[in-house]
């Protein structure tokens, strides 16, 4: 007999709430998860009809409908709110059990908490805290999940980059010993940049068109390493660059080790992973790929080992690629589920 199904909401029903929901959709995880509502300010019309037809990922595999005050989905009737704030909600009525916070609006512990002061009993974000300490805990899948123990209430699942490096570094740090990293993150555009030119309210490069221009923009993955990996902490350097393209990104990464490594022994060594502790999160390939090939791939980092150069022993420079929607999503849900897993 199988035990009753978690009940999880998710606030903010954009790219990221969408896919999330198709992820579980497409999974195993309808045994594990119930959708208890979602809460999203447009209308339930708008919200079905992006359900049903997504120009990123496709047709969604299933039945779609709306219901009264409710998305339907396969059968599940899916209460649907239209809150601005957090309170809006009667959370507590509803008996979530875990709240996916998707809108990525709420990044502080106060802003947070309003949330579990309203009902949630616990709240995963898909976005990292603004610091360290506005979260209970940051949670990269496959790298440090098991140190969930339950009684943590508000959980970042980090970013798409950051899961997509993190597992790598910390295998490449364990065992060649990294003493300096450069990640280049190349990032499909996201729906902060205009597609002609028009006004952004802090950054200038990105008051330009994201489909005329390739647009150096800020991030925050070498703060969100460290997160992970304290002991690379003063080491790792990251810079981003937005191309124009809808889905799917890659990261140049440039690491100087301490031990001797050859491009043979190093790809061996990412090959082996793929079937060791990073099974099912991170794959490997030499084939002569472009990034549309990794539409819709699960992994959190797909390894292009043609692409992998060791220079004079100690320098290394590899390319990853990842799904920044999909890959990032399906990790979401390996949060939630382990996470839901631990008595609170």
């Amino acid at each position: 007999m199988h035990p009753a199904p978690h009940r999880i909401a998710i606030n903010g029903y954009g790219r990221i709430g969408r896919c999330f929901v198709r992820a579980l959709y497409e999974s195993d995880c309808r045994e594990s998860f119930e959708i208890a509502a979602i809460n999203e300010p447009a209308d339930l019309s708008s919200m079905a009809y992006l359900t049903r037809f997504d120009s990123t990922h496709g047709r969604f595999p299933g039945k779609v409908g709306v219901g009264d005050g409710a998305l339907l989905i396969e059968g599940d009737e899916i209460p649907v709110f239209h809150a601005t704030t957090p309170e809006a909600v009667a959370w507590d009525a509803l008996n979530v059990d875990l709240l996916v916070e998707c809108s990525g609006v709420y990044g502080n512990r106060a802003s947070l908490t309003r949330f579990l002061n309203a009902g949630c009993k616990r709240l995963l974000l898909s976005h990292p805290g603004d610091s360290a300490a506005d979260v209970d805990a940051t949670i990269v899948y496959g790298s440090n999940h098991n140190t969930l123990a339950g009684k943590e209430r508000l959980v970042s699942s980090a970013s798409c980059t950051t899961n997509a490096v993190v597992p790598v570094l910390s295998l490449l740090h364990q065992e060649l010993g990294i003493e300096q990293a450069v990640l280049t993150t190349l990032h499909s555009v996201m729906n902060d940049q205009p597609l002609i030119d028009g006004y952004h309210d802090r950054d200038l490069r990105r008051t330009r068109s994201a489909m005329q221009s390739i647009v150096p923009v800020s991030t925050g993955l070498a703060r969100g390493v460290e997160r992970l990996l304290p002991e690379l902490k003063g080491r790792v350097h990251a810079k981003a660059i937005r191309v124009p393209t809808h889905n799917v990104s890659a990261i140049d990464m440039v690491l100087s080790v301490e031990r001797d490594v050859d491009t043979t022994s190093l790809n061996r060594l990412l090959q082996d992973a793929t079937t060791g502790p990073y099974a099912g999160l991170i794959a490997y390939s030499e084939d002569p790929h472009a990034s549309i090939d990794f539409n819709h791939d699960f992994h959190s980092a797909i390894i292009d080992g043609a692409q992998t150069n060791v220079s004079g022993q100690r320098l290394v420079n590899l390319m990853l690629w990842f799904d920044n929607e999909w890959g990032f999503v399906n990790r979401l849900l390996d949060v939630a589920r382990h996470w839901l897993r631990q008595p609170a």
